[in-house]
């Protein structure tokens, strides 16, 4: 018989006013990563709907962060534009099956040097993701293009993946071997976050299936409500800071759906949220107002 604990979700807690306010523009935001600071907060999930260079060029100018997919279509085609105009000109009907078809187009290295080379001549700070499975092959690439924080991010992250269909990914191994901060996601538990602390991560992002455009709790099965795991995960990295003295931040990645519940997250001991759907909508935007998830054109998923 499994003993089972209550986990709640950001939409199920709420913050108790203290007994003194602070005005809004007193308070400080900031936080850091590795060697960089950040004025806002904010991080641009690594979805094609959300970030391109002028997206992420833009974010960065106002103090927060843009993740540009290494995997996605910015890297596939040589103009994004097309496949992008495709993907909202279709139908709902039509869109898993275009999506499949578009995504099946290969990650190209000159395409990866290209996106990271135009952030970093912009002035912009080069963030980055692709999955643990990409990354021993794009981790190179993009840092010999100048890549500022490295993130290796997929649903579930471990510091080990075993496969007998090829080669075995460590992220001890990862960490050690880039140059630039490499931040990991995507955890849910006290043990993977500690896991992972212990491997070198620079940060941590967290989060299972609570995403708008996120359907991995229903599909796969696994997750925890988002406060719960944010809470979870804060304090496997603020015991690790008592034990070895490095602070490293925690990034609540999904179920932020309106500015409470970023307030929550981070008194929950988030350092900063992760927005996808909440930016897709922007103007700036490259999904034209549509948002797809990473996994979506995943024949599993």
């Amino acid at each position: 018989m499994k003993d089972f604990i209550r986990a709640y979700s950001l939409d199920e807690i709420a913050l108790v006013p203290a007994s003194t306010t602070i005005d809004p523009q007193d308070v400080d935001l900031s936080w850091s990563v590795d060697r960089y600071t950040l004025p806002l907060p904010f991080v641009a999930s690594a979805m094609d709907s959300v970030v391109d260079v002028p997206v992420a060029i833009e974010l960065s100018r106002i103090g927060g962060l843009g993740v540009l997919n290494l995997e996605g279509l910015q890297t596939r085609y040589a103009d994004p534009d097309e496949p992008l105009e495709e993907i909202a000109a279709a139908s709902p009907e039509g869109a898993v099956g275009l999506m499949q078809r578009l995504y099946q187009e290969p990650v190209k290295a000159h395409l990866i040097e290209a996106r990271v080379r135009a952030l970093v001549e912009a002035g912009a700070r080069a963030a980055v993701s692709m999955t643990p499975a990409a990354a021993p092959t794009f981790l190179p690439i993009a840092e010999r293009a100048g890549a500022h924080l490295i993130i290796i991010q997929s649903t579930v992250v471990t510091d080990k993946h075993h496969s007998a269909q090829g080669r075995s990914v460590s992220i001890h191994e990862l960490v050690e071997r880039a140059k630039a901060p490499v931040l990991v996601g995507n955890c849910v538990g006290y043990d993977a976050a500690m896991t992972l602390l212990e491997a070198g991560a620079a940060g941590l992002f967290v989060g299972v299936g609570p995403g708008a455009a996120c359907t991995s709790r229903r599909v796969l099965g696994v997750g925890v409500p988002q406060a719960t795991a944010v809470t979870d995960v804060a304090r496997a990295r603020n015991e690790y800071e008592r034990r070895t003295g490095r602070y490293v931040p925690v990034i609540a990645d999904g179920g932020i759906a309106v500015g409470g519940d970023v307030a929550k997250a981070i008194a929950c001991g988030a350092d900063a949220v992760m927005l996808g759907s909440a930016l897709a909508k922007a103007e700036e935007a490259p999904g034209r107002g549509y948002h797809w998830g990473m996994a979506t054109p995943h024949a599993a998923l």
